[in-house]
């Protein structure tokens, strides 16, 4: 082990013997504000609006749980955070809950000590280039430069996929996905490697989009999804379960337009239940009756965030895929409410 991973795995588990006791709901309660870890700026994920203003696929889970534990959507501060801080503020305690496109691994769910609380987006690693550069495949990319943000898995699978295909490269690091982009237009690197999400939402804001390619080849699984601090198990549970009560919502076709008319008339005992109209499961984890509720109303439910923020009719323009509700052949499935 190198010794800066070893200093770094250190300085993680100090941070978190801190923390790891708090009871976090009490605390963001108290504090009356959510403070939720995000992207610095992927549009269409996490990035701030003309009024500076934090909106996006992931910022729309920060706001469920801000409406869930304090019953207003915009009671959230966003602090920005790179690949290589977002780890150690969340271990510190300067965050409340991560949610920034990070993938969950078995190091970071055993070794740094968090919580991985559900999987809001599927994806997959992937590679941009240049139409002029004249490739169509990764595998043509021996000898290139490539653009790879410091401190991520993306960094780790892509040394592991050349060396598995025994071709070479020369890796050109970012700190975060807008200098990747900036970086491959000034042609300081040939390819520029992320998340397949992310590429589509770099190439979305290009001036010239149509010159970009995204190749066909996925590299690894990598399943984005909120993360907590081991040992607050409590807190764990409000942000896991606000996030499927999103994902339920969508599968029991409960809208924000439409939540207060369902859960008026609703025979569905799990509707019910769901709701706050036939069990008050919020009591469970120190909320109230209608914490779900409430998030849907305010938020939506995941399928109108995903179509929102990064759908077909967006610029980002991603398919479903295997964000697909499980009925529809995906993978997005929530647990029963009962």
């Amino acid at each position: 082990m190198k010794k800066s991973v070893f200093i770094g795995t250190l300085a993680l588990a100090s941070a978190l013997a801190g923390v790891a006791a708090a009871d976090t709901v009490a605390d963001v309660k108290a504090r009356g504000q959510l403070i939720c870890g995000t992207n610095p700026g992927l549009t269409g994920f996490a990035a701030p609006d003309a009024n500076g203003n934090y909106q996006g696929f992931d910022v729309a889970i920060c706001k469920a749980v801000a409406a869930a534990v304090l019953g207003d959507s915009n009671k959230v501060k966003y602090v920005p955070l790179t690949g290589e801080t977002r780890f150690t503020a969340l271990a510190s305690g300067e965050v409340d809950v991560l949610v920034r496109n990070s993938t969950w691994t078995f190091s970071r769910d055993t070794d740094l000590k968090f919580d991985f609380v559900a999987v809001n987006y599927y994806d997959g690693q992937g590679f941009m280039v240049k139409k002029d550069l004249g490739v169509t495949s990764a595998k043509e990319l021996d000898g290139a430069t490539i653009c790879i943000q410091t401190g991520t898995t993306t960094e780790l699978n892509l040394a592991d996929w050349f060396k598995a295909n025994n071709i070479a490269y020369t890796p050109v690091n970012i700190a975060d996905d807008a200098e990747g982009q900036r970086q491959l237009v000034a042609g300081a690197c040939d390819a520029y490697t992320t998340d397949a999400s992310g590429l589509a939402a770099a190439r979305a804001t290009m001036a010239d989009p149509q010159n970009y390619i995204i190749l066909p080849e996925i590299i690894s699984k990598e399943p984005l999804g909120p993360v907590v601090r081991h040992g607050d198990n409590n807190w764990g549970d409000v942000v896991r379960w606000t996030y499927y009560a999103l994902v339920a919502a969508e599968e029991y076709g409960i809208t924000s337009a439409n939540v207060d008319e369902i859960a008026s008339t609703t025979q569905n005992p799990e509707i019910k239940r769901l709701l706050g109209m036939d069990a008050d499961l919020g009591s469970f984890m120190g909320l109230d009756k209608e914490w779900a509720k409430r998030a849907i109303k305010q938020v939506g439910n995941y399928g109108e965030i995903f179509a929102a923020n990064i759908g077909e009719s967006t610029p980002i323009g991603l398919a479903r895929g295997l964000n697909a509700q499980w009925t529809q052949g995906g993978l997005q499935y929530a647990p029963p409410f009962r």
